[in-house]
């Protein structure tokens, strides 16, 4: 273990070690201010917001299920999209993400979930060279492909942006 990451809060230590024993090689990183927002992690990174894999937790109507949107930090996720595949959707407080998923809001991790969560990656990301998803805490985060996202979660691919209609 190096010293930075015995530094990692417990959380945080947690994705690491996950990160580990998936064999990937990049570090959990602290950003010294909060990684909450897509904008203040993009500042703390020194990347676009695009390049920022934020994960929006829903909860399944038909059996409570948790469901996963990680999208790019530039688009809001259209529920009616994400409804028309998992199955209706309705809200998920800070209560239901920390007991279902294992992390709170604003550290949510797209891996690592304490029950089973249904997912879905914004085809967006897919376009990126590399994203940075929180890694289980509001100052933590990590480096990895598109590729590499959907390897470690197994979610399919979607179309979960909200696009504006053109003005005329």
């Amino acid at each position: 273990m190096s010293t930075t990451e015995s530094r990692l809060p417990g959380s945080a230590q947690r994705v690491a070690d996950l990160l580990a024993e998936l064999g990937h090689d990049k570090p959990v990183v602290m950003l010294p201010d909060t990684g909450k927002t897509s904008a203040e992690a993009a500042a703390g990174l020194g990347c676009s917001v695009a390049e920022i894999a934020k994960s929006i937790v829903f909860r399944r109507l038909a059996d409570d299920a948790a469901v996963m949107v990680v999208a790019s930090g530039v688009n809001r996720v259209d529920e009616s999209k994400v409804a028309a595949q998992v199955g209706p959707l309705g809200r998920a407080d800070a209560k239901f993400v920390k007991t279902r998923i294992g992390y709170a809001i604003g550290g949510v991790c797209p891996i690592g979930h304490v029950e089973k969560t249904v997912m879905l990656i914004d085809e967006d990301l897919m376009k990126l060279p590399s994203v940075w998803a929180a890694a289980g805490h509001p100052h933590a985060v990590f480096n990895l492909t598109p590729q590499q996202l959907q390897a470690m979660t197994g979610a399919p691919v979607a179309d979960v942006a909200l696009r504006e209609a053109a003005s005329a």
